[in-house]
């Protein structure tokens, strides 16, 4: 590929190894289901092919070339990991694409900085700051290893603490760096700190997590935290946490969303009325071996030891177990549908709506979407009985189950399968799930998007929210049909008939706007002047857009042979400016360019064009007239 010698191979040492190092690991990331982007493993990637393109550059590659690279990759590895074979173009085009990203976003910001270093060098200064290494990669896009790179090739350092102080203000100062506020380093201390005293106290080893049987639990109240400290009370309005020995509460993970609910104490059996109620709005695990169920005490006041209920929201439940099953459904579909190429790259399972995002290049067509969304909805229809069954890691996957990337599987694993004999999915998943198909109800892709290079999303609502949905829709399609005198059957037809109609209305008053034009143009004509021996004709000729102001000018040539016309209107309530000079005035130093940049100021605008044409916009059209006496003045100016 670069038709190097030995020799030149040699002396470009480094570069020759980055490359093939880089490019295999790009190869192997992609096919697990990595792909370029801002955070966490997506970041490793990116910067991988970054570097590689980078080291490419200095060795003669201006244009993309790491596919041809990957492509031994491939060829040398593919028969001991089908991954690489089976996700090849995946593979190719994401390198490629992220390689022309680079070139666009980064060639500035290399400029850039090499200036810096230069006059750095010229004051003998051998640290670049954190500061403004992290206004490159802020402004310009250069990575903070790049920036770095280039750095040490010049003999300079860069202060990469410096960098990182200033990324991480630039987090707080723009919200990003918040969410984790009230969860940081304190918080663990505080429930590890807390699991030990229960442990010592005897009350406790590690709560007992299982979300998948009985949706209510009665337990004693081990420990209310509020404000940070335990406390042996809690008062109403009081922010608790929790701590139970045995929860049936889900915690936010692998996309799904955590439960809701209450924990309450009742006097007795047979009472219905509670005497204290805490409202749980979360459920987390600060730390190993504890899990907390924070919350507002809305009755009461809850006290430690209490027995108490704890009841998980059943209805908003069942909302996200329809949803995170007929995500399962909806990732099937669309490995069929667009091929196997098509891998989890996040989700959301709440009880308002799923979301699957997804490698995938391109848009989705309207027929795949219909395949898709009918599709999903057969197999809800079909009824298929949802599979549950704990069994080790090595078992499920030989057996076809899929593992996201990046999710941690412990040796024994949770696999959802759906149907039976012939699975239409199988998933490793620790999520919660309807006992059949048929739970889910109707299945409704609100929407389809990009998210990413190469990464698609696709949004979608089912049950109680589905149903919302086609009840407004309906009724929307009810008030339509109504609104335009027909049957929600011919609603179609009406729409189309009647934007027919109104494009011809659209026409009609165009062309009687272009009359009434012509019919103003021609009287403007008995103002044309004399300027020292020139015909000039300037008016104001009232509601025009830019393109009958054009063709103004057109009519004034054929009537003007030797002449000048600025004229003015008003568009939409914006100001418009043409003018024109035939090509022997032209010569005479007379120029359109430069008499519409003079007037344009006055209508806080601006605009420019050749010296026979040119044209502008403004903002103020109370000016347009004083602008416009302002012509006279120029013609006399430039004539020679």
């Amino acid at each position: 590929m670069t038709k190097h010698t030995d020799a030149e191979r040699e002396a470009n040492w480094t570069p020759y190894r980055v490359i093939a190092d880089h490019s295999r690991a790009a190869a192997f990331l992609i096919a697990d289901g990595v792909i370029p982007g801002n955070n966490g493993r997506n970041y490793v990637c990116r910067m991988i092919i970054r570097r590689a393109a980078r080291f490419g550059q200095k060795i003669g590659f201006h244009e993309p070339f790491l596919a041809q690279v990957i492509e031994t990759v491939i060829d040398e590895y593919g028969d001991a990991y089908p991954e690489l074979k089976k996700n090849r173009n995946t593979i190719l085009k994401t390198v490629t694409d992220e390689e022309r990203r680079f070139r666009h976003t980064v060639d500035t910001g290399v400029a850039n900085l090499e200036a810096m270093l230069a006059e750095l060098a010229a004051h003998d200064q051998k640290e670049l700051s954190g500061s403004v290494t992290f206004e490159l990669y802020a402004t310009y896009g250069l990575p903070f290893e790049i920036t770095r790179d280039i750095a040490r090739e010049r003999n300079i350092n860069v202060d990469e603490k410096g960098f990182h102080d200033a990324m991480d203000a630039h987090r707080v100062s723009s919200g990003a760096g918040q969410a984790m506020g009230e969860m940081g380093s304190v918080d663990v201390e505080v429930y590890t700190h807390l699991l030990s005293e229960l442990q010592k106290e005897g009350a406790l080893s590690e709560v007992d997590y299982d979300p998948y049987g009985s949706l209510e639990v009665e337990e004693n109240v081990l420990a209310l935290i509020v404000g940070g400290k335990r406390v042996k009370t809690a008062k109403l309005g009081d922010k608790v946490d929790v701590v139970i020995a045995r929860t049936p509460f889900y915690i936010e993970m692998g996309g799904q969303v955590s439960d809701t609910g209450v924990i309450a104490h009742y006097p007795n059996e047979k009472s219905n009325e509670p005497t204290w109620e805490i409202r749980v709005d979360n459920v987390s695990r600060p730390a190993a071996g504890i899990i907390i169920h924070s919350g507002e005490v809305v009755l009461g006041t809850p006290k430690e030891n209490d027995r108490a209920w704890a009841m998980v929201d059943d209805e908003r439940r069942w909302d996200i177990m329809r949803n995170h099953t007929a995500t399962h459904l909806l990732h099937a579909e669309l490995r069929y549908v667009l091929g196997d190429h098509v891998r989890q790259a996040g989700s959301l399972v709440a009880p308002d709506r799923l979301r699957f995002d997804f490698m995938h290049q391109g848009m989705l067509t309207q027929e795949e979407m219909t395949t898709i969304s009918r599709n999903v909805n057969s197999a809800v229809l079909a009824n298929h009985q949802v599979h549950t069954k704990f069994k080790s890691r090595d078992e499920a996957i030989k057996e076809g189950a899929m593992a996201l990337f990046g999710e941690k599987y412990g040796d024994t694993v949770r696999t959802i399968r759906i149907g039976d004999p012939n699975a239409f999915s199988y998933e490793l998943c620790g999520g919660t799930h309807v006992g059949q198909t048929a739970d889910i109800g109707p299945f409704i892709i609100t929407s389809e998007g990009s998210v990413g290079a190469g990464i698609r999303r696709v949004e979608a609502v089912t049950g109680r929210a589905a149903l919302e949905l086609i009840q407004q829709r309906l009724g929307k399609m009810d008030n339509v049909a109504a609104y335009l005198g027909t049957t929600t059957d011919e609603v179609d037809r009406k729409v189309l008939s009647t934007l027919d109609e109104l494009q011809n209305a659209h026409k009609e008053i165009a062309r009687l706007g272009r009359e009434l034009a012509k019919h103003n143009f021609e009287k403007s004509l008995t103002e044309i002047k004399e300027v020292k021996g020139v015909k000039a004709l300037i008016a104001n000729v009232g509601e025009a857009d830019a393109d009958t102001l054009r063709a103004m000018t057109d009519w004034f040539r054929g009537r003007v042979p030797s002449g000048v016309a600025v004229l003015g209107a008003v568009a939409d309530g914006k100001p418009q400016l043409i003018a024109c000079v035939t090509d022997d005035l032209v010569k005479r130093g007379l120029d359109a360019g430069k008499i519409v940049k003079t007037i344009s100021n006055i209508v806080g605008g601006g605009g420019g064009g050749k010296p026979t044409l040119a044209q502008a916009g403004g903002k103020d059209a109370s000016k347009l007239n004083e602008a416009l006496d302002m012509v006279e003045g120029l013609v006399v100016e430039l004539l020679k």
